[in-house]
């Protein structure tokens, strides 16, 4: 099988993807509206990008191209306040968060495409499991090669983004003790965690050929890797992050992704290479376990710091070009969580110590998203 070819698209726009969370007004545990949702926004023939997931109780939105802030945040705003109304209707809530609290995976069911049961023939349970959120965004670049350029050069920042949008601490329930415990269910595939280092569009496609004619793939969809090449929309797409609670964090995490990008194509202090994946595993670890207080080990010197101060110090370094996106005030804004040592995942755990019990966490989350 041939790879698909890679489209050609203007340099640094941006697509955002969102996976929500619906939920039962009485206990505040995952409800199996999904159908019913999608079908009352479908009727108002808007050409919203909205899309079931894999489980019932799940569903994405998706933005178009967007240049800046503020056109993501006006397009997630639009088909979010349509969801709600939608939501409203049949009695259901919406609510953002990387994992669902409290529900358990054994009582999901599968959404019923091809697809997704192919899949679930294919994972068994890791399919249910699967039952978690997460933020993607696809960063435009106009030729293959600098694709593969910019997702390498991206890599040494998984920690940095895993930090700033982990918001899952709870599973099934407990408090796990990581700040994104949603990336240990997506790290559990075959094919996950970090992409194979080719620098140019020739490598990649021999690759694609060679692990197709396996059996093993049939589509750049089987490649669940961190960061990965969209070549049917001529993007890089980051896939680390955990669903925030708004859709003004989520826009913010975007243009800092857009900022950085960037940077690194026009004054990175590195080159890419095979040894910045050495402490790859190590860093993204430490970054879903301790988010803003995790170690970093920087690739090229190994010295340690702690993830907050390497984030400090790269907003700095992207503080221009976030400027000349329109994008400094978002980052401004990111930037002072990271100064106050808090992001999502913090904000579930200071608000599950005043809460009743997980339900309540929920609503809060659902309160979130409305307002």
């Amino acid at each position: 099988m041939v790879i698909p070819e890679f489209v050609s698209s203007r340099s640094l726009t941006l697509g955002v993807e969102l996976e929500l969370q619906l939920v039962n007004p009485y206990d505040y545990d995952l409800s199996e509206a999904t159908a019913d949702l999608l079908r009352l926004l479908r009727k108002k023939n808007r050409e919203w990008d909205v899309k079931p997931e894999i489980t019932h109780g799940m569903f994405e939105m998706a933005t178009g191209i967007c240049e800046n802030y503020d056109d993501i945040f006006s397009q997630l705003d639009e088909i979010r306040q349509a969801a709600l109304l939608c939501a409203d209707r049949l009695d259901i809530g919406i609510c953002g968060g990387g994992t669902h609290p409290f529900q358990h995976w054994g009582e999901r069911r599968i959404y019923e495409t091809p697809r997704f049961d192919q899949l679930s023939a294919l994972y068994g349970y890791l399919a249910k499991q699967f039952t978690v959120f997460g933020q993607h965004v696809h960063v435009g670049c106009p030729q293959a090669d600098e694709a593969l350029v910019l997702m390498h050069r991206l890599s040494r920042y998984v920690p940095h983004l895993i930090a700033l949008s982990a918001s899952s601490p709870f599973v099934q329930g407990s408090d796990t003790g990581f700040h994104s415990a949603r990336l240990n269910s997506v790290f559990a595939f075959p094919l996950s965690g970090r992409a194979p280092m080719m620098r140019t569009w020739t490598e990649f496609s021999d690759y694609f050929e060679a692990m197709t004619a396996t059996g093993i793939v049939k589509s750049m969809k089987d490649f669940y890797w961190d960061i990965r090449p969209k070549p049917e929309y001529g993007t890089v797409e980051v896939r680390v992050m955990d669903t925030p609670l708004t859709i003004a964090k989520a826009g913010a995490v975007a243009v800092f992704i857009q900022a950085l990008a960037r940077y690194l194509m026009t004054e990175a202090p590195f080159e890419e290479q095979e040894r910045d994946y050495l402490v790859y595993s190590f860093n993204r670890f430490q970054a879903c376990r301790f988010g803003l207080q995790g170690v970093y080990v920087d690739p090229s010197t190994n010295e340690h710091r702690q993830l907050s101060e390497e984030l400090l110090e790269t907003f700095a370094n992207i503080e221009s070009h976030a400027i000349d996106l329109r994008a400094d005030a978002a980052c401004a804004r990111l930037k002072d969580e990271v100064l106050k040592g808090e992001n999502d995942a913090s904000w579930l755990r200071h608000q599950n110590a005043h809460m009743e019990s997980l339900a309540a966490l929920v609503q809060q989350q659902c309160r979130l998203w409305r307002d």
